[in-house]
């Protein structure tokens, strides 16, 4: 069984290496696994979730067994869009997905930010299994975003209570 708690700093060896395998598992046939493994060595690196971590107005979230991180969850306050909270990522590791990981982490991000409208994200737009996701978790795809490393991606929203 897997809990979710804070992310610590001891935990971000085993994050980057949760969210590189998981990327090149979702990503690696659609986009080729040099471009997946620039984009981890930049985004998903220790370096780069420390920064995360230390973010005000954030919260780093981990599904830990005790043996191993399932997942992870990072959402944060937008800097430039009012009562907005921005879900920057939201990772379950292949063979720990569907098994409710991604929807007890969701849960827990979505109750961290009160005086959020409403929280949103980008997702790849090839990425039919997490669009499935967030819109039998209530989000809804807005429009285009803004392509990074020359892949689409969908905006999706959510209002919170």
């Amino acid at each position: 069984m897997f809990f979710v708690r804070s992310a610590t700093e001891r935990d971000l060896p085993a994050i980057s290496k949760l969210l590189s395998e998981t990327a090149h598992a979702t990503y690696d046939a659609l986009y080729g696994a040099e471009k997946i493994a620039e984009m981890t060595a930049k985004w998903h690196s220790v370096p780069a979730l420390k920064v995360n971590l230390a973010r005000k107005n954030s919260e780093f979230l981990v599904a830990d067994n005790g043996k191993v991180i399932g997942g992870m969850g990072y959402a944060a306050m937008s800097e430039t869009l009012h009562e907005t909270a921005t879900l920057h990522q939201l990772y379950v590791l292949p063979a720990h997905q569907r098994q409710g990981i991604g929807r007890d982490l969701f849960a827990e991000l979505e109750t961290c930010f009160p005086y959020a409208g409403h929280m949103r994200l980008e997702v790849k737009e090839n990425n039919a299994k997490a669009i499935a996701f967030y819109e039998a978790h209530g989000f809804t795809a807005r429009g285009q975003g803004v392509p990074h490393w020359g892949i689409a991606t969908i905006v999706m929203d959510k209002p919170l209570d």
